[in-house]
């Protein structure tokens, strides 16, 4: 017997237990089946559970689970990435709560730290993950850092460079001055930060008090500037192209460039050209063969060894000993000591408060450095051509479409990758250098000693790069090396390449575009056939969640007071294609109220005798109700299944909901409570048989988005052993001889039973108030149905009477149409029509006064161009709501006459 409620808490741990010990997710390479195969985006290992993770699992897990009851041979692949700066701050952290370092731990000790942290903490998203409902295969979970796909690492790497396609180069990066490495674009979080713009005087050389004023948010580091650019065609500067300024404090010479780089539309028409410490002057660099020149070192303090002794005395404008001084200040305590000697100097013009955007690392939270060092390089460009390529063809599509366009503008214009990092924990490049700095790159140290030797003809020291590999070029061949490349695995060949990628779309550019490089280059075909690019999880209000605003949603708080299966029912609820989701717990209790209608219903069929009848045929069925039920079920079937088949989660969701909440709960099992309460009759016993079938298919429906409570009913109900549910066969519509006819008399009494019942609300007629209801103008169908149905109607609509009215409409009636037919409801006797009319007209008021307030302020063109998006969108949606409200008062008026 079902308990009386659905306990989500006691029954998901145990359930989730049960389906993985009994190996219910295992996929098998030496099944017959078509494979259906999905990767996870892994992890970081040292990640918890946020809604980004909560979205994009459910929505592999519907599909996985979908296709699984397809008859696919499903490979969830499950896994975590090393994440090398985020899990190497969490253990530094550590060492700093013991008073110690890495540094003074050394290198192979600090690993075992992290491998031990990792082995006691690092499976915190794994467990996450289950409590989720996640049907992942783990057996078959894999780490980035494990030896086999540490062994395709070097093997890549090794073939890349021996492809000529990695290389070294001394370039630009950003530079994270705490942890002293290169990160990637991804690990840099632009921030509003206010400051100011310092005008600085720059005299030009050879000249009589001539000068350019330049503005610059960094004057720090105009120690390592090397020239000064103008527009080619501001005429105000022409004339000085090709001559030179004196670099304030430094006293150098350095010259004046024309370079469309420079704006003549912003502050002064000039800038200063610092190379070594921004993109944009390091391009303008190559292009004039600008020296470039490093001032701040690793630790973003200031270092003088690359300008040496280029330092000049220059009454008023350069003293050596002051720059001297600067020598491992930080760049912060340089900047105030420089404003203030070109302040003393009479260098500095202008201070202007400036607001701009200042790029910090994600992990710690330093501010950026634009740095010049010499990296390891990915020729991304060569790689990019074949992915280009695959997209265009179409042997990979995006859904939506519309990401192709990013996708081909990222890698239309895509620059080398930089791809090591000067980090411990890691892959360590596999590179070693010899005496003289000859690389020779290998598998091990052994085999690099005996290229080493063929090169010097003797055995010589060699020293191994210090550097590890970025994390997103292990993440870059995780469709294979998940799978056992490089060895030519039965796995490999039968899973590869996968089905589809579902994701978000910061990381196209990260980890879509680099494993569709690498596994087109390696494996010589795609690694996915479909990208499915999901929105971002916002708040209710249409904001982006963070910890500043305060709006951020734990998704393991969800869990606890919801259950996995409300959880997930929402995402998909409100995951459509192309669009972000407005989610909160309101969102998600409302869903529960259908776990809820579900479970209860459940309750309802069990009480009144409802089971499984072996070799039901529902083709079979005779009853008009059975026949229209069946129909509908068939319908949400083909809706449900052709949603999935276009990443249509929400329409997925919407068809279930529709079909079991509004068809099935609230008009089948009413209309089927008589029958079920009175004597056992042919027609009970049926359609008895047919609630078991239909019941049975919507468990089978929800189950690949609400695992749980379906897993429950099906084994409760007798359909199957607890856990069979999710291998059970997708239902396929069914086909009723004389449904159309069912269907169009139970359609017609369900709007008949909804007039009355809209009538009687809008009217406010008591429900204990039985009101008849007279047909005017009824066709003899119409009549005829209504005879049948009688009963029917008067306990649903809350009918004294059926009647025909063949002469005018007594006075004090509200009117319904329904086909041909009028619906008279002689209200006179149950209600103070007058008081009705006036209580309708005020509410009317009032909601057309609100609907003028809410336009008036749509139509501010100040509220719409500086409004927040999501209050603008807010207001929009809240005058839709008032219109709809107003309608409905004006049709109730209407009512009335």
């Amino acid at each position: 017997m079902l308990s009386k409620t659905f306990q989500a808490t006691d029954t998901e741990a145990q359930l989730y237990e049960t389906w993985e010990t009994e190996g219910r997710f295992a996929a098998d390479p030496n099944s017959k089946a078509t494979p259906f195969t999905i990767m996870i985006p892994p992890p970081n290992v040292t990640g918890t559970l946020h809604m980004g993770h909560a979205l994009t699992m459910t929505l592999q897990d519907t599909l996985i689970r979908w296709q699984r009851m397809q008859g696919r041979d499903t490979l969830w692949q499950p896994g975590t990435d090393h994440a090398g700066i985020a899990t190497q701050l969490v253990v530094e952290r550590q060492l700093a709560g013991e008073n110690t370092t890495r540094q003074a731990l050394g290198r192979e000790e600090f690993l075992n730290r992290v491998w031990k942290w990792k082995g006691e903490s690092g499976s915190g998203i794994t467990r996450q993950l289950r409590r989720l409902g996640s049907s992942l295969d783990w057996s078959r979970e894999r780490f980035t850092m494990d030896d086999g796909l540490s062994k395709a690492v070097k093997e890549v790497f090794v073939s890349l460079y021996r492809d000529k396609l990695i290389y070294r180069d001394r370039r630009l990066v950003n530079w994270d001055p705490h942890f002293r490495t290169a990160i990637s674009d991804l690990e840099v979080e632009n921030k509003e930060v206010r400051g100011n713009l310092w005008h600085i005087r720059y005299p030009v050389a050879d000249s009589d008090g001539e000068s350019i004023v330049v503005a610059t948010t960094r004057p720090e580091t105009m120690l390592g500037d090397t020239a000064v650019a103008v527009h080619p065609e501001d005429e105000r500067y022409k004339a000085l192209v090709g001559r030179f300024v004196v670099l304030p404090l430094t006293g150098r010479r350095i010259p004046i460039v024309a370079d469309t780089y420079s704006d003549p539309e912003k502050g002064t028409g000039a800038v200063k050209i610092t190379p070594a410490h921004d993109f944009n002057d390091f391009e303008v660099g190559k292009r004039h063969d600008l020296p470039m020149l490093t001032v701040l070192d690793e630790g973003a303090a200031v270092t003088l060894a690359e300008i040496g002794d280029d330092l000049h005395t220059v009454d008023g404008l350069a003293d050596p000993a002051f720059v001297r001084a600067l020598e491992g200040m930080s760049r912060e305590d340089a900047r105030k000591a420089i404003v203030a000697e070109l302040e003393t100097l009479g260098y500095l013009v202008e201070i202007e408060p400036h607001t701009n955007q200042v790029p910090h690392a994600e992990r710690g939270g330093a501010v950026v450095e634009p740095r010049l060092t010499t990296q390891w390089y990915c020729d991304a460009a060569t790689l990019a051509g074949p992915a280009i390529e695959a997209v265009e063809k179409g042997d990979v599509t995006f859904v939506p479409r519309q990401w192709e366009n990013t996708f081909f503008a990222w890698m239309r214009d895509i620059q080398p990758w930089c791809i090591s990092r000067q980090l411990w924990w890691g892959h360590r490049i596999p590179a070693w250098y010899g005496p003289d700095g000859a690389v020779f790159v290998g598998y091990d140290d052994a085999d690099a000693k005996q290229q080493a030797k063929a090169h010097y003809g003797e055995d010589v020291e060699l020293t191994q790069d210090e550097d590890v590999l970025d994390t997103w070029f292990s993440s870059a061949l995780w469709p294979f090396s998940t799978l056992g490349w490089p060895e030519k695995t039965p796995d490999l060949a039968h899973y590869y390449p996968t089905d589809v990628l579902v994701t978000g779309f910061d990381i196209i550019f990260f980890w879509v575009a680099r494993m569709m490089m690498m596994g087109l280059h390696f494996m010589k075909d795609v690694p996915f056939h479909t990208v499915f690019i999901h929105g971002l999880v916002r708040d209710e209000r249409g904001q982006k969640m963070s910890k500043s605003k305060g709006n951020g949603i734990d998704p393991l708080e969800l869990l606890d007071q919801y259950g996995a299966d409300a959880v997930r029912f929402t995402i998909c609820a409100l995951t459509g294609v192309g669009r972000d989701l407005k989610f909160g717990p309101k969102r998600v209790e409302d869903h529960r109220a259908f776990v809820t209608k579900l479970w209860n219903a459940s309750r309802f069929c069990e009480m009144n005798g409802v089971k499984p009848v072996e070799g039901f045929d529902p083709s079979t069925v005779q009853s008009p109700l059975g026949r229209w039920i069946i129909f509908e079920a068939s319908k949400a079937i083909s809706e449900a299944t052709s949603a999935l088949e276009a990443y249509r989660f929400d329409e997925y969701a919407g068809a279930c909901y529709r079909f079991v909440w509004n068809r099935f709960c609230d008009w089948y099992l009413e209309l089927t409570k008589p029958l079920f309460s009175g004597d056992t009759t042919p027609e009970a016993d049926e359609l008895r048989a047919v609630t078991a079938w239909v019941l049975e298919t919507i468990l089978r429906l929800l189950q690949p988005i609400m695992p749980f409570v379906t897993d429950t009913l099906w084994h409760e109900f007798g359909y199957g052993p607890r856990g069979e549910l999710m291998g059970a066969k997708w239902p396929v519509p069914v086909t009723v001889p004389g449904a159309e006819a069912a269907v169009e008399e139970i359609d017609w009494l369900t709007r008949f039973i909804s007039e009355i019942r809209t009538v009687r609300s809008e009217m406010n007629v008591p429900p204990s108030r039985l009101s008849p209801v007279l047909l005017k103008d009824a066709s003899a169908t119409t009549q005829d149905r209504a005879t049948r149905w009688r009963e029917t109607i008067g306990r649903m609509a809350r009918v004294s009477e059926i009647g025909v009215l063949d002469g005018d409409v007594p006075k004090g009636s509200a009117q319904a149409v329904l086909d041909e037919a009028t619906l008279v409801l002689p209200l006179a006797d149950i209600i103070d029509l007058d008081a009705e009319r006036a209580r309708l007209a005020k509410e009317l008021d009032k909601a057309e006064g609100e609907i003028e307030k809410t336009e008036r302020k749509l139509g501010n063109a100040d509220f719409i161009a500086r409004g927040k998006p999501e209050i603008v969108e807010e207001t929009r949606e809240r005058l839709v709501t008032q219109q709809g409200d107003r309608d409905r008062l004006k049709a109730a008026l209407a009512r009335l006459g």
